[in-house]
């Protein structure tokens, strides 16, 4: 009898673009490697927070271990997580917010985002997404059998969103607006007046809004505005953030979701295939920070101002770019460099890997218009020292004086 040949059919059309070009994780694989073989190489490539969590966090979550926490939780998480996330949005936002109709808790904000859209999606609906933008957000809305739909946010006007472009992507199959702020890459932040723009034409057009909040806290002027505290728009908004960012708990794996309670019934029965709940104890250390950390926060911040600070200015002479206004990165503008040196933004990553030990993304990744690198300054500042001026030793050994 002949046997038929395995046809695993890969990759099927939610992971058709799965395997192309180069992301993060390639890169901080590489990276890795040329550590593995000697070579000592600065990390800029990955938005890893280097402080430590909340000692109160990891108090209360040995004593959850202790105390026997450790079985499944209530699907939608812990009553008293739930609370204290209702809790810290009535002191941030002003707003009430029903623990138990509207809060989901979700194994990180990447699982909240895989739920919002496996939610609200029908294949074929399309999601409107200002670029740069997070590259989790393309691979998700394809897990979701979804269409993205990309709206520019330019270099030149500081990466604000143009309400005029963002109507252009529009069209009758358009379900969703996804929006990120402060923005990853771009250190954007939405002031309430473009959070407004986007409100309009959410009416307008009778769309919904999911919003990645996850540096909520990394603002380093200002308020932060979410765009669910609008008119009429607490209906219409899904609002997704974490403790990764916050509080430097990026391993904990804890992240949230606030909801419409229309919506709750059916994201909260994703959530559970998904993932059944999140971990018993960090769920108890992440309630503890969101109680107890707010000094952890405003140490955090600071320290980061301080290197978003130091970093720019040296290497303004070299990039062109706009002081971020929130999260932890830099995200120069390189196509002067890359045109002198006769590479694009990927091949100039790669150079500065290895001709400076020092590790970066291209912005393709981020789906940026035009040639950009994302530097992520979350990492002590001697090394940030050492990474200008390897950079800039590279760059002289090239002829750039």
């Amino acid at each position: 009898m002949t046997e038929l040949a395995v046809d695993y059919r890969l990759p099927v059309f939610r992971m058709r673009d799965a395997l192309k070009g180069v992301g993060i994780r390639e890169i901080v694989t590489k990276a890795e490697a040329l550590e593995r073989a000697g070579k000592k190489v600065i990390h800029l490539e990955i938005g890893r927070p280097d402080y430590d969590s909340p000692a109160c966090a990891k108090t209360a979550a040995t004593m959850a271990l202790e105390k026997g926490e450790v079985h499944y939780t209530d699907t939608a998480g812990t009553p008293a997580l739930r609370r204290a996330i209702a809790d810290a949005w009535k002191r941030g936002m002003g707003m009430d917010v029903d623990p138990d109709r509207e809060v989901i808790v979700t194994v990180g904000s990447i699982e909240a985002l895989a739920t919002a859209l496996l939610t609200l999606l029908e294949p074929g609906d399309e999601v409107i997404v200002p670029t740069p933008f997070f590259p989790a957000y393309s691979a998700q809305i394809a897990l979701a059998s979804g269409v993205l739909r990309e709206a520019p946010c330019r270099f030149e006007n500081g990466f604000r969103i143009d309400s005029a472009d963002l109507e252009a992507a529009i069209t009758p199959r358009t379900r969703l607006i996804l929006l990120n702020t402060p923005n990853n890459p771009s250190g954007a932040v939405m002031e309430r007046e473009e959070l407004e723009g986007v409100a309009a034409l959410a009416h307008k057009h009778g769309l919904l809004v999911v919003s990645d909040e996850c540096y909520e806290k990394f603002l380093y002027d200002g308020q932060h505005v979410s765009i669910a505290s609008l008119p009429g728009m607490r209906e219409r908004t899904v609002v997704l953030s974490s403790a990764s960012k916050t509080f430097s708990m990026t391993g904990w794996r804890v992240g949230w979701m606030i909801v419409p309670p229309e919506v709750k019934p059916y994201a909260a029965k994703c959530h559970q295939h998904l993932a059944t709940c999140a971990s018993s104890f960090a769920q108890a250390g992440v309630a503890e920070a969101l109680r107890s950390a707010d000094a952890d926060v405003k140490r955090m911040i600071e320290g980061y101002r301080e290197r978003r600070d130091f970093l720019a200015a040296r290497l303004r002479d070299r990039f062109e770019l706009h002081m971020p206004q929130g999260a932890f990165y830099l995200f120069p503008r390189v196509s002067a460099l890359t045109k002198r040196l006769g590479l694009d933004a990927p091949g100039l990553a790669t150079w500065l890997l290895d001709q400076a030990g020092v590790a970066t993304v291209p912005g393709d990744v981020f789906h940026a218009q035009g040639e950009f690198l994302r530097m992520a300054y979350c990492r002590p500042l001697e090394e940030l020292a050492e990474a200008a001026d390897r950079i800039e030793v590279a760059l002289k050994k090239n002829g750039m004086s």
